[in-house]
């Protein structure tokens, strides 16, 4: 993969091609190894690592700044922050961390973190799905079945182990196939690019800004 990586990125950025397509050229780059990969030729920036010791390092503060919201977002935020406070597992409490902040934004996680407890529930929606994610849960059970990343309406990534995972990668994935950004969560999107992986960190739009500004008090 990396020996085809300009030629790859010269398809990417010049045909725009469909990601159905796209995925059938280059199966490979749909695994969460070559995305990682793919992010560093890119981004010179190691993908999940950065993330991570990024997302842990601010998540100390974040929650501060998310308990401390009020009004309706705040009861929110505190209703979502409440499904982790007893829960020991790192990637559950970070993805719960990522739903509050998206709240924080204004944005509605619940309209980009779908979930199901069947795979044949799901299917209608990821066929109208722009981008997301989604997990399927069966009934009573915390452990997903099943989390997977959802491109212009193709599962492009599925049997991801939790969605914080599979946040990452669709991050990752925005990066190598040069997308833009779902409206729906443009704001979280750039907080993680301009934040948390310090790319093109210098131009901030006001929400970002006055987060930021709470983040480094």
């Amino acid at each position: 993969m990396e020996k085809t990586f300009s030629y790859r990125r010269q398809e990417v950025v010049d045909q725009r091609p469909r990601i159905e397509d796209f995925k059938n050229r280059w199966p490979a780059l749909f695994e969460q190894r070559e995305v990682n990969a793919e992010f560093m030729r890119v981004t010179t920036k190691p993908l999940r690592a950065k993330f991570l010791s990024q997302f842990d390092h601010f998540t100390p503060k974040l929650q501060q700044i998310l308990q401390d919201k009020g009004g309706v977002k705040g009861q929110r935020i505190k209703h979502i922050l409440e499904m982790a406070a007893a829960d020991v597992d790192i990637d559950f409490r970070r993805e719960v961390v990522l739903r509050g902040l998206v709240v924080y934004l204004n944005e509605d996680p619940d309209a980009f973190f779908k979930e199901y407890v069947s795979a044949e529930e799901a299917e209608g929606d990821i066929a109208a799905t722009v981008m997301g994610i989604y997990s399927i849960r069966s009934q009573g059970h915390r452990e997903p079945d099943d989390v997977g990343v959802v491109i212009e309406g193709v599962m492009v990534m599925h049997n991801i182990s939790t969605v914080i995972n599979a946040f990452i990668v669709l991050f990752g994935l925005i990066y190598a196939l040069d997308l833009a950004y779902p409206d729906s969560m443009k704001y979280t999107f750039e907080f993680v690019q301009k934040i948390l992986m310090n790319l093109d960190g210098h131009k901030l739009n006001v929400k970002i800004q006055q987060l930021k500004i709470k983040l480094f008090a």
